[in-house]
């Protein structure tokens, strides 16, 4: 709980949020912030891609029936848990928090955190690197096309133009990157404290500037408590079914215990990562410091459910392990 309560990134994000609203960027500072956020959000993707080894991922595709469980949460279960949000429209839900859980719900996994939690509770931590890694890779594509197939019934939805800025932005740095690897891995591996410090002040630097956009255009005259406290309430459900569909739909399956925490902690996870520059990108000139919230309280409630499943899983395999310690002298 104290490591949780310490998050520097959450409160770096908070404080972001909270500059933001009393020193907003405005005028003609806006066009050269966001030259500056567009540069360190290719560089993260590169560093992705410089990352990533390529003999990790081809190994661990062979475990397609895994990974297509995954995806099917990811890309198939959200969007569906999304769409069933809709009568909470206008009642509950603005449409522009609507349109934020929507975009939350067709984003791909994280990495970092699907990897940490899997290896914590003695899951298949191979088949999530590529689970997620592969996850995020198919969402520079498919998370673009979402939106505009969820969105163009409501007259909305990004342009190929956008889809393009997308895949330039972030698609042909990691591709660099990974042509890259296998000469700069090691510089990565051996600078990865200070890189990862890149990672997060590039979202820590979007996150400013959607928030800035925002506060000018009246944000919070705009967002009550009320709202907030809903939002909260939705994502909270939308991971809590998630987890619960995944970790059923495993055991049906007959996935091993191993498997099946892979599955659930990729499967329910949303990326901040990529989420901030999509956002930017595929709803340029929109409120997108309001369509960014769902997100933001999505990501940091995903690490708190999913610490605490974690070590209930990592709990539980070591009970089993005492078990097994004390038949083996009855055995004998």
């Amino acid at each position: 709980m104290r490591r949780l309560l310490a998050d520097r990134f959450l409160l770096a994000l908070l404080g972001a949020v909270a500059l933001s609203s009393v020193l907003p960027v405005s005028g003609a500072l806006v066009e050269p912030f966001n030259v500056v956020a567009d540069i360190t959000i290719a560089l993260v993707f590169f560093l992705q891609g410089a990352r990533l080894s390529r003999a990790t991922v081809v190994a661990g595709f062979t475990h397609w029936r895994l990974h297509l469980v995954v995806f099917a949460a990811t890309f198939v279960l959200f969007p569906l848990l999304g769409l069933a949000a809709a009568p909470l429209v206008p009642t509950l839900l603005s449409p522009a928090l609507y349109t934020g859980i929507l975009f939350l719900c067709v984003l791909p996994s994280t990495i970092q955190s699907s990897i940490a939690f899997t290896s914590i509770a003695h899951g298949n931590v191979a088949a999530a690197v590529c689970s997620a890694s592969a996850s995020n890779i198919i969402g520079m594509f498919l998370t673009p096309l979402l939106v505009g197939l969820l969105f163009s019934a409501r007259g909305g939805g990004p342009t190929l133009e956008a889809v393009g800025s997308i895949l330039l932005q972030l698609l042909l740095p990691f591709v660099i990157g990974q042509i890259l690897q296998p000469k700069i891995s090691k510089w990565v591996i051996e600078n990865r404290r200070v890189l990862g410090l890149v990672d997060r002040g590039s979202i820590l630097l979007v996150v400013y500037l959607a928030f800035s956009h925002a506060v000018v255009q009246g944000l919070w005259n705009k967002l009550s408590a009320a709202d907030l406290a809903v939002m909260v309430g939705v994502d909270v459900a939308l991971l809590a079914l998630v987890l619960v569909t995944t970790t059923v739909a495993a055991r049906l399956l007959g996935f091993s215990r191993e498997d099946e925490i892979t599955i659930v902690f990729c499967g329910s996870k949303k990326s901040l990562a990529s989420g901030v520059p999509m956002a930017n990108v595929i709803f340029a000139g929109q409120d997108i410091g309001i369509i960014l919230l769902p997100v933001m309280l999505f990501h940091q409630i995903q690490l708190m459910a999913c610490a605490a499943l974690a070590q209930r899983y990592a709990d539980r395999r070591l009970a089993e392990m005492e078990k097994e310690e004390e038949a083996m002298p009855a055995q004998a």
